[in-house]
C-alpha cells in the first residue's frame, strides 16, 4: 500500500509509503490519505497522530505529476467539489498531529506539514514552496500558512524565490520545534505522541482549539473565547477524574467525556 497506517496506545501513525518516488501523493496513494484522515478524525480511541514518510530521502514532494491526469473538468467544477482535492481539508481536526520530516518537504508535501500543529526535523531534512519555478502557485495552503509560522520576511523569501531551506535553517525561524538526527526522529515523535496521548483527550483539543481560532481574533476576543472553552471542560467526567487521581496520586484513566 502506498500510504502505512497503524495505530497503537491511541496514536496514530501515518506514513507515506513511496520512497522510489519521493513518497509524492499519485492518486491511489492520494485517496488512500483522505480516507485515512477520516478515519482518524472519526476514531475515538486515536488521540494524537504522526504523519511521515517512508526512508530518508523524502517527507513529501506533494502531487506526483508522473502518475496525475491532467485535469478534464473547468476550474470552477474541480474548485466547488464538495470532496476536496487535497488532503489538507480532511487533516482539519482538534486532534494533534505531528510531523516528523525526514529529508525533503516539498511544493504539496511541505504544505502537508504545515497543516501539522507540531513540526520536527532530521538534520537531513530541506523545505520548500518551490512552484514558482513551475509557474504555479503555493495555493493549498502553503500561501497562507508559511507568513503564520515563520517571520514575514523569511515567508516571503521561501515564496517569491522558491528555494529550499536546510533544517538548522528552519529551526532557527522557528518553522519546526525540534532537530535531531534522522535515527532519533521516529523516537522523539513517538514521545511526543506519548506525552500528548496521556493528556486528558477533551483538553488537548480544547487547547487546540482555543490557540488555532484565538490567532484570528482580537486579543480579548480569543480570551473570552478560550475562557467559554475552559468552562465547557469544567463539568466533565474527566476533570473530576483528573482532580482525583491527582489527590491519590495515581495515573488518571480518562473517557473522553
Amino acid at each position: 500500500m502506498p500510504v502505512d497506517f497503524r495505530k497503537e496506545n491511541h496514536i496514530a501513525t501515518v506514513t507515506l509509503n513511496r520512497p522510489e518516488a519521493m513518497n509524492s501523493l499519485d492518486p491511489e496513494s492520494l485517496q488512500q490519505i483522505k480516507e485515512i484522515w477520516t478515519e482518524v478524525k472519526a476514531d475515538n480511541d486515536i488521540r494524537v497522530s504522526i504523519l511521515t514518510g517512508a526512508g530518508e530521502k523524502a517527507f513529501s514532494t506533494g502531487t506526483d505529476m508522473k502518475k496525475t491526469a491532467a485535469p478534464t473538468e473547468c476550474m470552477a467544477a474541480t474548485y466547488l467539489k464538495d470532496e476536496p482535492m487535497t488532503p489538507m481539508p480532511y487533516m482539519k481536526m482538534w486532534k494533534p498531529i505531528i510531523a516528523a520530516v525526514n529529508g525533503y518537504a516539498v511544493g504539496g508535501g511541505m504544505e502537508m506539514a504545515l497543516a501539522c500543529d507540531l513540526r520536527i526535523a532530521s538534520s537531513n531534512a530541506k523545505f520548500g514552496l518551490t512552484e514558482v519555478k513551475v509557474a504555479s502557485l503555493a495555493g493549498i495552503n502553503g500561501t497562507q500558512c508559511i507568513p503564520r509560522a515563520v517571520p514575514q520576511a523569511i515567508a516571503m523569501k521561501m515564496l517569491l524565490t522558491g528555494e529550499l531551506i536546510d533544517a538548522a535553517e528552519a529551526y532557527r525561524v522557528g518553522l519546526i520545534s525540534d532537530l535531531v538526527e534522522p535515527s532519533d526522529l521516529m523516537d522523539l515523535a513517538q514521545r511526543y505522541a506519548e506525552r500528548i496521548a496521556q493528556n486528558a483527550p477533551l483538553s488537548v483539543k480544547a487547547a487546540k482549539q482555543a490557540a488555532v481560532v484565538g490567532m484570528d481574533l482580537p486579543l480579548d476576543h480569543a480570551i473570552a473565547y478560550s475562557q467559554l472553552l475552559w468552562g465547557i471542560l469544567r463539568d466533565t467526567e474527566d476533570r473530576k477524574e483528573g482532580f482525583t487521581a491527582f489527590s491519590e496520586k495515581r495515573t488518571p484513566q480518562w473517557q473522553g467525556k
